[in-house]
C-alpha cells in the first residue's frame, strides 16, 4: 500500500469538502494532465490523435453532460445526438454570420443554442418521467434531424446538405479547417473538455447539484423539503445540452471537418448512452472511462489479429466488440450500476498504486 488517507488531517471545512481529499490523489490529476498537455502532443502520431484522442475527448464532454441528467437528475433521455447537432448547426451559422469572432467562443456560444432547445425538449419531464420521458426525448431526436434535412437555412443552402467547417485562426494559429494540424486541435479539445469537466465537479458538488440529485432520489421528498422541480429539472436539462451542444460542435469543427445529419441520428443518442451505463451512472470519472471503453475497444479489437499474426475477418471482430458492450450493459444494469468507475474504485481501494485517483 503506497498511501493511505491516515494522518492527512483537515482543518478548516474547505478541506474536508475537497474533490480530491487526498495528496496523492491531487498530484495523479497534475500528473494525467502534465502528461495529456505534453507528451502526447510530442509524442503521439497524427493518427493516434485524430482517431483516438480527440473522438474519445469529445464523446467524454457528450457522456458528462447525458451522465448529469441521467445518473445525477435520473432523467432519461435518447435525444444526445440531436442536442449535439443543434450545437454544430449553431456553430456553423454562427461562423458564416461573425467570421471575425474567435472560433472557441462560437464553439461555447453554440452550447447555449442547445442549452435553450434542451429546456424547451424537457418541459415534459415536468409530468411524466421513465418510459414515458424516453418516449418524448426520442421523439426530441426525430424532430430536430427532420430540421437538420428540411430546413435548407441551417445549412447555408448547400447543395449536398452538409455543414463544411472553413479555415478559422486564434492569435495566428490555425485551429480549424483542413490546414489545422491535429495536435493544436488536440489541445484545444483538451483544454475546453478539462474546464468543462472542473464547472461540472463544482456544480455537482454544489447545491445545484445536490438539488439534481434530491430529484434523483425521490423528487416528492424533494419538493417538501424546498427542492423546486421546475428549477431542477429544467437546470438539468439545459446543462447536459449545453456539454452536448458544445461536444457536437467541437466534433464538426475540431475533429471531423465537415458533417451530415446521419452525424447526429439516433445511434450517437444510444452510443453515448451507452458509455454512460458502462462507465457508471453518476460518476464523472465514469463518462471518462466509459467514452474510452466504447470509442477504442473496437480500434484495438480491429488491430488484435495483426499484433498475434491470427487470420481473424474484421467482420467477426465487430460482432466480438457487440458482444462485449452488450454483456456488459446487461451486467452493469442488473448487478452494478456504477459500472467500470466503481470498478476504478475498487482497484485503487486495493492496490493504491499511485496514479489512480478516485
Amino acid at each position: 500500500m503506497l498511501y493511505r488517507e491516515a494522518g492527512q488531517f483537515k482543518t478548516n471545512y474547505k478541506a474536508d469538502n475537497a474533490i480530491f481529499p487526498i495528496l496523492q490523489d491531487r498530484l495523479a490529476i497534475i500528473f494525467y494532465l502534465v502528461v495529456g498537455f505534453t507528451v502526447i502532443p510530442y509524442f503521439g502520431s497524427d493518427f493516434f490523435i485524430n482517431s483516438m484522442m480527440i473522438p474519445f475527448l469529445i464523446f467524454t464532454l457528450a457522456a458528462i453532460g447525458l451522465n448529469i441528467l441521467v445518473g445525477y437528475t435520473g432523467q432519461i433521455s435518447l435525444g444526445t445526438g440531436a442536442f449535439m447537432g443543434v450545437g454544430a448547426y449553431s456553430c456553423y451559422k454562427l461562423v458564416t454570420i461573425f467570421p471575425d469572432t474567435n472560433i472557441i467562443l462560437l464553439i461555447l456560444l453554440s452550447g447555449g443554442f442547445a442549452a435553450a432547445v434542451g429546456m424547451i425538449f424537457g418541459l415534459p419531464s415536468l409530468r411524466i418521467k421513465g418510459f414515458y420521458l424516453v418516449v418524448t426525448t426520442l421523439a426530441a431526436q426525430f424532430f430536430l434531424e427532420w430540421c437538420f434535412i428540411r430546413i435548407p437555412w441551417l445549412y447555408n443552402y448547400n447543395a449536398s446538405g452538409a455543414i463544411e467547417v472553413p479555415r478559422r485562426e486564434v492569435m495566428g494559429v490555425i485551429i480549424t479547417g483542413a490546414e489545422a494540424s491535429a495536435t493544436t486541435r488536440y489541445v484545444v479539445v483538451l483544454s475546453i473538455v478539462v474546464v468543462m469537466t472542473w464547472i461540472a465537479s463544482n456544480l455537482i458538488h454544489g447545491r445545484i447539484g445536490r438539488s439534481w440529485m434530491m430529484i434523483r432520489d425521490m423528487d416528492i421528498a424533494a419538493e417538501l423539503i424546498g427542492v423546486r422541480p421546475l428549477y431542477a429539472k429544467l437546470s438539468a436539462f439545459a446543462v447536459s445540452s449545453f456539454y452536448a451542444g458544445v461536444a457536437g460542435a467541437m466534433m464538426v469543427f475540431l475533429w471531423l471537418g465537415a458533417a451530415e445529419v446521419e452525424s447526429f441520428d439516433v445511434n450517437h443518442s444510444f452510443l453515448i448512452l451507452f458509455m454512460v451505463i458502462i462507465g457508471g451512472l453518476g460518476s464523472l470519472v465514469g463518462s471518462y472511462l466509459g467514452a474510452a471503453f466504447i470509442w477504442m475497444l473496437p480500434i484495438l479489437l480491429r488491430a488484435a489479429p495483426d499484433w498475434f499474426g491470427l487470420d481473424i475477418i474484421a467482420a467477426t471482430m465487430e460482432h466480438f466488440n457487440f458482444m462485449i458492450v452488450g454483456g456488459l450493459i446487461i451486467f452493469f444494469l442488473i448487478v452494478e450500476p456504477h459500472g467500470l468507475a466503481r470498478i476504478w474504485s475498487l482497484v485503487k481501494q486495493k492496490l493504491r498504486v499511485w496514479p489512480f485517483p478516485y
